[in-house]
């Protein structure tokens, strides 16, 4: 895929040279070929179709999850990972393109929020951009306050449609007693240090 890229003229927009596809992928957060992160809304794509820059656009995904796009109008991109949309509005486009070659790339991954309350020093939404770990985000929060109990963290996960609730001791994480408890935060989960 990088090949064609490097010797690819620059287009002009307005006079300005435009972004290549090359440098939106330097800048895109999260790879496009990812098999395991999840679009949801909020997200900001890339969508490439080669050869055919009036298709090619920066998108956010709405609210409802959706995206809008020339020719194809509204498909669903929350709940795909990029290559499973990549695969759809390949399908979609060949309606309308001779074998169109679509690349999706996410450049901001919004839609990755966790909640962190109660006795740490910065509560509050974090975007995470990337895994994050209990402790990690303890520390993105600046730490405890002094009044908060390390022993009974609670975390609030969303799994199959039913609320999960997870207690776990930071100071066994800590001390190297329980490292399996430093657990890999998921998006939306809820952090509550009592």
């Amino acid at each position: 895929m990088g090949a064609w890229i490097m010797g690819m003229n620059i287009p002009l927009i307005h006079g300005q040279p435009k972004e290549t596809l090359a440098a939106k992928q330097a800048k895109a957060e999260v790879t496009a070929d990812s098999d395991q992160y999840v679009i949801g809304a909020e997200d900001v794509l890339y969508i490439h179709v080669w050869k055919e820059e009036a298709l090619s656009k920066t998108i956010t995904v709405r609210i409802d999850g959706k995206i809008s796009l020339p020719l194809i109008d509204e498909i669903q991109a929350a709940g795909l990972t990029p290559l499973q949309l990549r695969d759809l509005l390949t399908k979609r486009f060949n309606d309308y393109i001779d074998s169109p070659n679509v690349s999706v790339m996410v450049m901001e991954a919004n839609s990755f929020k966790v909640f962190i309350s109660g006795q740490v020093k910065k509560p509050g939404v974090y975007r995470l951009r990337n895994e994050t770990t209990l402790v990690q985000i303890i520390s993105l929060a600046e730490g405890f306050t002094e009044w908060a109990n390390q022993k009974e963290i609670v975390i609030i996960r969303k799994e199959k449609g039913q609320e999960k609730r997870l207690v776990v001791n930071y100071k066994k994480i800590i001390s190297g007693d329980d490292l399996g408890a430093n657990l890999l935060l998921k998006s939306g989960d809820t952090i509550i240090i009592p």
